[in-house]
């Protein structure tokens, strides 16, 4: 039975080998920044600066690998609105604190 909506759900999901590499990536990414912390070699500042970076690209690993978001021809509305979505999210949030803050401040005077 043919359905006009029907379509290839394989091509929606990653292979083994994509998840096995995106968990690998993912691995190495927390080993890191761990072992920064436990060893002391780094100071305060840069142990902090590499934890933030490596956060940032453990983020695009787990986009990529495990949510499959990708700007391709049929990615591109996912992308698009996971994007918007972490925009308002970021606003809200970042706008909650500048208020909560600058009420401290004013109350403290």
């Amino acid at each position: 039975m043919s359905n006009a909506h029907s379509h290839d759900h394989a091509a929606d999901h990653g292979s083994v080998k994509s998840y096995g590499i995106g968990f690998l990536l993912s691995v190495i990414l927390t080993v890191i920044p761990f072992w920064m912390v436990m060893s002391g070699k780094f100071s305060s500042h840069d142990t902090l600066i590499g934890i933030v970076g490596f956060a940032v690209v453990q983020i695009l690993v787990h986009l990529k690998y495990f949510l499959h978001l990708n700007f391709s021809e049929e990615g591109r509305l996912n992308s698009l609105t996971f994007l918007f979505t972490a925009l308002i999210i970021v606003m809200i949030i970042g706008l909650s604190v500048w208020i909560i803050f600058s009420a401290d401040a004013l109350m403290m005077r």
